[in-house]
């Protein structure tokens, strides 16, 4: 079922939002050769707590998961795409980061992330890095009033397949509320004008996740979480959490 949150619930979920915006940032500030995933979780539980928040990833099981997510981060290096687990692995130079991170703060959650280079840069991720902010963007952009789920993912797929890269079948953004994952799943591709008509008061996780190499397929760590390219490219992943209103798209986590 959908639901449409009143303006009051907007603002709680603002609060939520800059929650997990001040995450995002700190962790992305704390990373550099030589720091480890796990200590990168810590920096974004330091903020949470700071914050009286909780963290929706942290003990969260879906269906296809063996066992509960056992951090406050998805921490996706390199080839991972997405849901990525922190674990002892250190950061290198050149390495391409990506990190998932939500809050709870009084019932209502946010969803944010954000992709990033450590130290030097390798060939291409800067330009893959651009490619999924915009689509991002693009996808901001098509959250109007009027619109339809299909417009948002049809301007995300354009951005994507305009600079040749793949998008991991079957996984995009979701609605999200009281809870993380919430009605409508919001698709990287889409038909315009199809799919759950944009109204206002509609609160969305928008998050393209581009493969550089191009290909659509990917599989599954044996973690049961991890996903990665199946051709060892690399992947980048953004998020912003976004509110339909009668004014424009609002996006909830930003700082």
């Amino acid at each position: 079922m959908v639901e449409l949150k009143s303006d009051a619930a907007l603002a709680a979920m603002r609060e939520a939002g800059r929650v997990v915006a001040q995450a995002l940032a700190a962790v992305e500030e704390a990373a550099a050769v030589g720091v480890s995933l796990l200590e990168l979780d810590e920096v974004a539980r330091g903020v949470l707590r700071a914050a009286g928040a909780s963290s929706p990833f942290l003990g969260y099981r879906p269906a296809f998961a063996p066992v509960p997510f056992p951090a406050v981060i998805c921490a996706s290096v390199n080839d991972a795409v997405v849901h990525g687990i922190p674990d002892g692995y250190r950061l290198g130079d050149g390495d391409l980061v990506s990190i998932d991170c939500g809050a709870v703060l009084d019932g209502w959650a946010g969803d944010a992330a954000v992709s990033f280079t450590v130290g030097a840069p390798k060939p291409g991720d800067a330009e893959l890095i651009d490619a999924t902010r915009r689509a991002l963007d693009a996808g901001i952009a098509a959250a109007v009033v009027g619109n339809r789920i299909g417009d948002i993912g049809h301007a995300i797929g354009a951005v994507a397949r305009g600079a040749r890269h793949g998008l991991p079948e079957g996984f995009g953004g979701h609605g999200i509320g009281r809870r993380m994952h919430e009605d409508p799943h919001v698709p990287n591709e889409g038909r315009p004008g199809r799919g759950y008509p944009l109204r206002p008061g509609l609160v969305l996780a928008i998050e393209p996740m581009l493969m550089a190499g191009g290909r659509d397929d990917y599989h599954t760590d044996p973690d049961g979480w991890t996903l990665r390219t199946v051709d060892g490219s690399r992947a980048a992943h953004v998020e912003h959490t976004v509110a339909i209103t009668e004014d424009g798209p609002r996006i909830l986590t930003l700082l």
